[in-house]
């Protein structure tokens, strides 16, 4: 059996915003939609954006020497595909919440990081792995 995809819910403050990021930017498609959701195709995957009032406190994680968004959500990349995305936000002089840096360098779990917001923002992350296999490693090494 395949990969099937994954569902994520999550809040927006306003959806026409949310619809001009994940589309002009992420490049996802839109589903269905209404005046207080909206269904996005976000890499074969089903996220959906719900219009909220307020959006829920932040709370941050101590990762690697950075305070990493607790509730955030995004992509694993191959490696060249996490770098042209990369240039891509850097040529659109698009703003990065955190990163892009190698995260535990020279550990078993390393990574290329960056994280991103959205209008309403919620963080995304886009990491990647030289090797795939890695990606679910079981060797770990403690937070620095």
């Amino acid at each position: 059996m395949g990969l099937r995809p994954f569902h994520l819910a999550f809040p927006v403050t306003d959806i026409e915003q949310a619809k001009g990021f994940y589309t002009e930017v992420l490049g996802c498609t839109v589903g269905r939609e209404r005046p207080s959701s909206c269904v996005f195709n976000f890499h074969g995957h089903q996220i959906v954006a719900h219009r909220v009032e307020a959006m829920p406190t932040l709370a941050t994680n101590p990762v690697d020497g950075h305070a990493v968004p607790s509730m955030h959500f995004g992509m694993v990349l191959e490696w060249e595909a996490w770098h042209a995305l990369r240039e891509r936000f850097e040529q659109r002089s698009f703003p990065f919440a955190l990163g892009p840096y190698m995260r535990y360098a020279g550990l078993p779990g390393a990574q290329a990081t960056m994280f991103i917001c959205d209008p309403s923002g919620n963080h995304l992350e886009f990491k990647a792995f030289k090797d795939d296999a890695r990606i679910f490693d079981p060797a770990w090494e403690p937070d620095a």
